[in-house]
């Protein structure tokens, strides 16, 4: 299983960017898929996530109302819309199956900053 994060980059306070996670060697709906983000030296939250069947979408506090995370099953891709970023959501962000983590890919780079 493979996990290929991009779409990151520097965004001023309040900007937006939507990130992209494609996965090869598992169908997303094998397991609960998600994104996870880790700022420097705090460890990795889940911050996004959906269920094995996709009806049931899950987020944290600190990205309720202001992230939304959508998939593609054709193209086995999973996304995460981030908008009115704050400097807080700085971090590497990854996407995994949460009950069922595989290889962490590199992560994308999440640069909040004026």
């Amino acid at each position: 299983v493979q996990l290929l994060e991009s779409g990151g980059g520097l965004v001023q306070p309040g900007g937006s960017l939507k990130l992209t996670c494609e996965a090869s060697g598992r169908p997303l709906n094998s397991y609960a898929m998600g994104w996870f983000r880790q700022a420097p030296g705090k460890e990795r939250e889940l911050v996004a996530a959906f269920s094995r069947s996709g009806e049931q979408i899950t987020y944290a506090d600190s990205s309720k109302g202001r992230f939304t995370i959508s998939r593609d099953g054709i193209k086995n891709t999973v996304y995460l819309q981030m908008n009115s970023l704050k400097s807080e959501d700085t971090a590497v962000y990854y996407c995994n199956f949460p009950a069922k983590l595989v290889p962490w890919g590199q992560g994308t780079q999440v640069t909040v900053s004026s």
